[in-house]
């Protein structure tokens, strides 16, 4: 250092073309870095599913799940082992140690499923693949009076338009019912033609396909030959020949059969504020950015629902970005007050031009940070951002210590350039090691295990590369632009206004120290014992107040957000129409909840409660942030939900689990229900309390589950409590949501 800093000092053109590459290698990072809520976390899981139709979860947990599990029992890397079975189909996630290799895993785990040989003949072939990282950003909501078909037509055409958009690669149509054609054979039809049902199904299996018919060469080029037969819609099938009479007669499928070209005969609606609706779900995967593909989803909305049939509309709800912007807003905001609060501390206690050259140094090594994004794979989100504020104060300490020993010795040899060779090179050494030991401090951070490792990481990548670029900013740069002012004396520096007021804060801190400071000081020494036991009496109070739980902990608090849910569930096998008049009773007390709200916190012709959509035969939205076992949603005609929007948190003075709350009240015990459950869309990294109950009788395990989860729910700090049957080895897991405060 002692060549490097006097060459920079004396070629200051040098120094500023350092600065502008960081700042313009910050401009162009931050273009490319993608912008999300929360970086994307790795899930270390193998997921198996295999569809059985017809059977119930009982038998789907003995005759599947239950052999799936003793197959990959044993495989070695392998830490827990769930399984979630419901009516037709079975899901068993296996999660891996922190790491293990996935892709040998999942090798591993799918020869181990391809050898069962004892899954039922009615079984599909399972499913084996590792779940990739993608986050819903936004929701277009299909909704009118209108056929279930064509409001599944219109859905399919906007989710096929909407991912031919550029940056948007995974769109999904829910909330519908997917297409069926059934074949309804009576037995009269059969005996009147001399057919038999095996026949009818021969037929619809023979002629019913397409069958290459190989090539023909000829002078002009080759002609490919081919057979086109697969029917797909019911008219086609009807027209398929069961049987041709010696007369020329023919017998179609349509003489004997009712073909239906519907929809699988499932127990499942949705209403979106009311209207009969589909809903369109846009992805993000990968480095996609969040605030790019719902700002293209609006536009498209915006153009699209102009040319739509009288009575469609589409509302665009759950869009994740506004969250997003809405707390990078809050964060940019306090990012740049606390700077603000630094350069002004700075310029109380230091020459103004020097104040300004040392509060640069942070906009440039962001700047330096934002260059490295792209290359570590660090996005801009709620994580990074929060690291920018909390070592905003840290990197102006050793431009602070450069600049006064700069200042210092060019008073003292009346030379601006030596002055700030001297006084850089005198601080060089403690400057180095002090960043140095804050990195090291930090670097640990970059090896934490699991998912909250992967979380954490970022924190640890933008705080050392900051300090890193602000070493080099005060070492190089900044007294390559101290050096080439003109150094004025204190006597003369005292003559301007702000000077005076300088002066005016340095004196009164030299009187606190004086007068304070230094007597408590020389007392502490003195008493040099009862110091040191003062110390460790505040060391074991505090350990104390972490033991006894007095003081809370939690690792990552839950954000709150906009959004509630209720799901409600009935006993297996519950006609729909009885949970529709279950989930009514929740949604009437939702109306009850909303014009009270109303009435004390929204303004005139608003509301805070902004749109709903209620489900019926399924709960899309169960498990809250996304982070659910797979498998664990499931479907049936005793299941129903209602998700509810609200306003923006800064729009309204009601908190989401207040709102949740009151509706929880109002709506009150619905007969006969297994369970109905309320919770705030929140976003966390995992349960605070995980209680898991093992036992061979899974009525007891059911009972003792209930007890357990109504005295959790009832104690004081506990946000929400969610209980889940497991198959394999009749588990109840209670997952206990901490609360905010």
């Amino acid at each position: 250092m002692n060549r490097v800093i006097p060459w920079f000092v004396h070629n200051h053109v040098a120094a500023n073309l350092l600065m502008v590459l960081f700042l313009a290698g910050g401009i162009v990072g931050i273009t490319q870095v993608p912008m999300r809520t929360f970086p994307d976390i790795e899930l270390d899981v193998v997921t198996v599913q295999v569809t059985y139709l017809g059977a119930g979860p009982e038998e789907t947990e003995l005759a599947v799940c239950s052999r799936i599990e003793e197959a990959v029992d044993g495989i070695d890397d392998i830490e827990r082992i769930t399984s979630s079975s419901t009516e037709g189909a079975c899901a068993v996630t296996v999660e891996l140690i922190s790491g293990a290799d996935a892709r040998v895993a999942l090798d591993e785990v799918k020869n181990r499923v391809d050898a069962i040989q004892a899954l039922p003949e009615e079984t599909e072939q399972p499913i084996v693949s590792q779940p990739a990282t993608r986050r819903s950003v936004i929701d277009v909501a299909v909704s009118g009076s209108m056929s279930e078909r064509a409001r599944k037509e219109i859905g399919e055409q906007l989710r096929e338009e909407i991912a031919r958009l550029p940056g948007i690669t995974q769109v999904e149509l829910r909330n519908v019912r997917p297409y069926e054609i059934s074949i309804e054979v009576p037995e009269a039809a059969l005996r009147r033609h001399g057919l038999r049902f095996d026949d009818v199904v021969a037929s619809v299996r023979q002629w019913s396909l397409d069958l290459p018919g190989g090539s023909i060469k000829t002078a002009g080029g080759e002609i490919l030959l081919r057979s086109q037969g697969q029917a797909y819609r019911g008219g086609e099938f009807e027209r398929i020949v069961l049987m041709a009479r010696p007369d020329g007669t023919r017998v179609t499928l349509g003489d004997v059969a009712t073909v239906v070209d519907g929809f699988e005969d499932l127990d499942q609606s949705s209403q979106f504020d009311g209207k009969p609706a589909s809903v369109v779900r846009v992805f993000r995967v990968a480095d996609q950015d969040t605030l790019e593909i719902s700002r293209d989803v609006r536009a498209f909305v915006a153009q699209r629902a102009q040319t739509l049939p009288p009575g469609v509309e589409l509302t665009v709800w759950r869009d994740s970005s506004e969250q997003l912007a809405s707390r990078l807003d809050v964060l940019l905001r306090n990012g740049r007050t606390g700077f603000l609060l630094v350069f002004g501390l700075l310029a109380l206690f230091m020459r103004l031009r020097l104040a300004i050259w040392v509060a640069v140094g942070v906009p440039v090594s962001f700047a330096g940070a934002l260059w490295l994004f792209p290359v570590l794979g660090v996005s801009i989100d709620m994580i990074s951002l929060f690291s920018f504020i909390l070592v905003l104060g840290i990197l102006v300490d050793d431009a602070v210590v450069v600049g006064e020993s700069v200042h210092t010795h060019q008073e003292r040899l009346g030379d601006p350039v030596q002055g700030a060779i001297e006084g850089t090179q005198a601080v060089a050494v403690p400057v180095i090691f002090g960043v140095l030991t804050t990195i090291v401090a930090f670097a640990p951070l970059l090896f934490l295990p699991g998912r909250m490792g992967q979380m954490i990481a970022g924190i640890a990548f933008v705080v050392i590369l900051c300090l890193v670029f602000s070493l080099i900013e005060s070492q190089l740069i900044l007294p390559a632009h101290v050096a080439h002012g003109v150094v004025a004396s204190r006597e003369s520096a005292r003559r301007g206004r702000w000077s005076r007021i300088q002066q005016a804060c340095a004196d009164a801190l030299d009187r606190f120290i004086e007068q304070r400071y230094r007597p408590f000081l020389e007392r502490s020494i003195d008493w040099r014992y009862t110091t040191l036991a003062t110390a460790i009496a505040v060391f074991i109070v505090t350990l104390g107040l972490l033991a006894s739980g007095r003081l809370p902990f939690a690792f990552f608090p839950p954000i709150e957000g906009d959004y509630i849910t209720a799901q409600l569930t009935m006993p297996a096998g519950t006609p729909v129409e009885q949970t529709e008049l279950s989930i009514g009773q929740v949604a009437a007390a939702l109306d009850d909840v909303r014009a009270e709200i109303d009435a004390e916190f929204a303004r005139e012709g608003e509301s805070v409660l902004e749109h709903t959509l209620v489900s019926v035969g399924s709960q899309p939205f169960a498990g809250g942030g996304g982070l659910q076992p797979i498998g664990t949603r499931g479907s049936g005609s005793h299941l129903a939900e209602i998700a509810v929007e609200l306003i923006p948190s800064e729009q309204r003075d009601i908190s989401t689990k207040e709102v949740a709350a009151r509706w929880r009240a109002r709506a009150g015990a619905v007969p006969d229900a297994v369970e109905l459950a309320f919770s705030s869309d929140l976003f966390s990294l995992g349960s605070d309390i995980f209680v898991q109950l093992q036992g061979p009788d899974v009525d007891q395990l059911r009972t003792a589950a209930e007890r357990l989860k109504a005295a959790l729910a009832a104690y004081p700090g506990v946000h929400d409590v969610a209980a889940s049957f497991r198959g394999g080895k009749e588990e109840v897991k209670l997952e206990v949501l901490a609360s905010a405060a």
